[in-house]
């Protein structure tokens, strides 16, 4: 057994259970590690002729939390010497702890290799044997997400890959685009692309569907989605929200109003489930603005997101039947 230092004495013995803690302990149940270290391990660096390299495992961790709680490399450093519970999670001790450019290489890898697609569909296939299994109906939607408008930095510009979109009838945002498709019934999401903030949501639809839908759905921004030439021949049904002004001249009296009415509250309900993970990603891992330049390295960022935010609403059905590990 390794030998505990006096900081990691001293927190084993406090009283209070953290939201943190909580936070971590779940997820070191529900994350599919042997799955994404499986997937690491054959890009991973063997350290052969040199000095030990860190195990996959520990730097696969310190990456799951810089995106959990948004810390920068630098960041993600000093937090590793300064909190105990990171320093467990991780499995690292104080005497050897990551440097930002160990993390930083680790991101780079896997950017390198594309591996933030191959972790979505690790965990998408760990929920599906365990009965969360892609459905029948798929929900998109998109949102936007800020990127720093500042000129000031060493290229004197803006980053040239994000763009300034309008919002109603104001043009004042700029950043990416993030559009994904999800499971009708459970939420979870099975697609992620990322563009710049001025690209229609109605042409990426293609790209966030899985190919066996039966029904898609999707808010008014979508609207003449199935004239589309990518979609001809494609056999589901469009649930696309109507347009408020198609139903409002009618007056909120007519019988015909009302009827719309439920109709478009029903397509809302379904519809409501793509909101989601956007809810977790922005509200639970802090994700409001890019934390990169470049759209390739952004995307990377949104689909590792969004493949935890997975593991984050499914995680009560998780531990609730038992499908956890020890």
């Amino acid at each position: 057994m390794k030998q505990l230092s006096f900081a990691d004495a001293e927190y084993a013995g406090k009283r209070k259970q953290t939201r943190r803690e909580c936070f971590l302990l779940e997820m070191d149940q529900v994350v599919s590690w042997s799955g994404l270290i499986a997937l690491i391990e054959p890009h991973y660096p063997k350290g052969e002729g040199g000095r030990p390299a860190y195990p996959p495992a520990a730097m696969l961790r310190v990456h799951l939390m810089q995106n959990w709680f948004g810390y920068s490399d630098p960041a993600m450093e000093e937090a590793l010497y300064e909190t105990t519970l990171l320093r467990q999670f991780a499995g690292l001790g104080l005497e050897r702890i990551p440097d930002e450019t160990t993390i930083l290489n680790f991101r780079r890898l896997l950017e390198k290799h594309e591996l933030a697609g191959g972790m979505l569909e690790v965990i998408n296939g760990y929920l599906g044997e365990r009965g969360l299994s892609l459905r029948q109906g798929t929900i998109v939607g998109a949102t936007l997400i800020h990127a720093p408008s500042s000129t000031k930095n060493r290229d004197g510009k803006r980053d040239p890959e994000m763009h300034s979109t309008k919002k109603g009838n104001q043009y004042y945002f700029f950043g990416l685009k993030a559009h994904i498709g999800v499971d009708a019934e459970s939420g979870l999401v099975h697609h992620v692309v990322g563009t710049a903030a001025n690209v229609a949501d109605v042409t990426q639809v293609d790209k966030v569907l899985h190919g066996e839908e039966n029904l898609v759905g999707a808010n008014a921004a979508y609207v003449g989605v199935e004239k589309r030439p990518e979609h001809a021949g494609r056999k589901v049904v469009w649930q696309i929200a109507a347009r408020h002004s198609t139903y409002k001249k009618h007056g909120k009296r007519s019988v015909l109003y009302r009827v719309k009415r439920r109709i478009e509250k029903a397509k809302a309900q379904m519809r409501a489930k793509v909101e989601h993970p956007f809810r977790v990603i922005k509200q639970q891992f802090g994700y409001v603005k890019v934390r990169f330049r470049g759209l390739a390295k952004n995307t990377a960022q949104l689909v590792t997101l969004f493949a935890l935010s997975n593991l984050w609403m499914a995680r009560k059905h998780l531990l609730v039947a038992g499908e956890v590990r020890p």
